[in-house]
């Protein structure tokens, strides 16, 4: 009993709120058309005259409220015109509030679909999928400003970049397209991410868009640039940034010496690389190389001649303090984002286009539905690399 009587209060309590709202709302609508009358109902002369109600649902974050938005004519120097209500614009179906709500519940995971279902106690059942749409395209204009904000305030001193995969919807044909994605990590040790573009491709014209892009914003030539170690990425580094020194992410180069191994190899082959790379020093980590490839030019010359290939840049970190290390030798923090995304929409079906996918990326970080920290060994990032490694002398 006592439980009901408290269902009961609150309900009530519910009701005179959404009440009171309405009845607020309904009076800042007829002070409006009396303001722009010049005269209060029943008043003679004026600017116009009134022209009935129009009834209205506003949905908001009480509930939707039933309004009746005063008409009128008003007199002006070009004729008579209707009066324009500013309180609720005509094609104004939705509180900026509820807005919000709806664009947070989607962010979280929830389809488009769905989202109905799961606001319909709080917003009312007229919340469709394509209202979803109409709020979710509301952040068009933050997003396209977004991507054209000055960066030359940020103090960028490593890049991280990388690039994804995702199913799109063309020509109502699902379609692959690749999303570039440029995190930055200021001086303070804080990262942030600066760009993600859709593209058709790795190719080194794409990264090469993607760099100017940034440096037109205002981003200057990175001290480090992390990357995966693709040929056209680090062509188009080479002509934008020469000076930049690159890390080749130590994670992408394991996968590619698997590739180069049989299967009955791969354990004692990934064993021997983590203990080449997670060395307690720049020594132990070098002569771990040496041993590495004596060891596979004789018995698997493929892997040997992969590990070559990449050179000092997959061992670039050895130059920064060991405190470092763990943040810059792989693009894991962008592959984390990129593991975020996808949990995040996996129920909520195939993106219509790149841009689309372009944007919900953004939207996520900007509502902190995904959040980044600062890198490791952040307190000595002003420190100074050392010098070129010697990896023919170890």
């Amino acid at each position: 009993m006592e439980n009901s009587t408290h269902q009961l209060i609150w309900s009530s309590v519910e009701e005179i709120v959404r009440a009171a709202a309405r009845d607020f709302v309904q009076s800042v609508l007829e002070d409006e058309v009396t303001l722009a009358l010049d005269r209060a109902r029943y008043e003679r002369g004026g600017d116009g005259y009134r022209n009935g109600h129009r009834d209205r649902t506003l949905l908001t974050s009480m509930g939707p409220l039933e309004l009746s938005v005063p008409r009128a004519r008003l007199f002006g120097d070009d004729g008579e015109h209707e009066f324009r209500c500013s309180v609720i614009p005509k094609s104004r179906r939705l509180s900026l509030e509820a807005e919000s709500l709806i664009a947070a519940v989607y962010l979280c995971g929830v389809s488009t679909r769905r989202v109905s279902l799961a606001l319909a106690q709080a917003l009312g059942p007229s919340v469709t999928k394509s209202t979803v749409s109409r709020c979710l395209e509301q952040l068009r204009p933050s997003w396209e400003a977004w991507q054209k904000r000055d960066l030359s305030r940020d103090s960028i001193v490593r890049l991280i970049v990388d690039g994804f995969c995702v199913e799109v919807r063309i020509d109502r044909k699902s379609t692959r397209m690749n999303m570039l994605v440029c995190m930055g990590v200021m001086e303070d040790g804080q990262k942030v991410v600066l760009s993600i573009k859709e593209m058709a491709s790795e190719s080194k014209a794409a990264w090469a868009e993607l760099f100017e892009d940034l440096s037109s914003r205002g981003v200057k030539e990175p001290q480090l640039l992390v990357c995966d170690g693709s040929k056209g990425l680090e062509s188009a580094l080479a002509e934008i940034w020469p000076n930049a020194l690159v890390q080749r992410c130590t994670v992408h180069k394991l996968r590619n010496l698997l590739s180069h191994a049989p299967k009955s190899m791969h354990e004692e082959l990934e064993c021997d690389y983590r203990e080449m790379i997670y060395a307690d020093t720049a020594e132990d980590a070098l002569a771990a190389r040496q041993h590495f490839l004596t060891k596979y030019k004789s018995r698997c010359p493929a892997v040997a001649k992969s590990l070559e290939e990449a050179g000092d840049r997959l061992f670039t970190f050895l130059r920064f303090p060991p405190i470092q290390w763990k943040g810059i030798r792989t693009t894991n923090a962008i592959e984390r984002l990129n593991e975020e995304f996808r949990r995040r929409v996996k129920v909520q079906g195939m993106q219509p286009n790149g841009q689309s996918v372009c944007m919900l990326f953004w939207a996520l970080i900007a509502s902190g539905a995904i959040t980044l920290r600062k890198v490791d060994g952040y307190e000595t990032l002003n420190t100074t690399p050392q010098k070129e490694l010697n990896l023919t002398a170890a």
